[in-house]
C-alpha cells in the first residue's frame, strides 16, 4: 500500500492557534495603564498610543470613532 503525501490538514484553520494567542497590544497598554472599558475614551495616555500605534495595531473602532480619528473605510 502507498503512504499519501504532504499534509491531510493544509488549509484548514488551525483551531489552537486562537488558543495560544496572548493578549493584544492594545490589551497590554490599557491593563498597564489600569483602565477599565469605561475609562477607554477619557485617558490622555491611551489617546497618545492609540494616535502612535492605530496604523499598525489592533484599536477598538468604536474608540477610534469615539476621537473623532480617521477610519478606513469610513465615508
Amino acid at each position: 500500500m502507498t503512504q499519501k503525501r504532504g499534509n491531510p490538514n493544509w488549509g484548514k484553520p488551525d483551531v489552537d492557534s486562537a488558543r495560544n494567542s496572548g493578549p493584544t497590544s492594545f490589551e497590554e497598554i490599557v491593563r498597564k495603564l489600569h483602565l477599565s472599558p469605561a475609562d477607554y475614551k477619557y485617558s490622555i495616555q491611551l489617546k497618545e498610543w492609540v494616535q502612535k500605534n492605530k496604523e499598525q495595531k489592533y484599536v477598538p473602532l468604536d474608540l477610534l470613532r469615539a476621537w473623532d480619528f480617521e477610519v478606513k473605510g469610513d465615508s
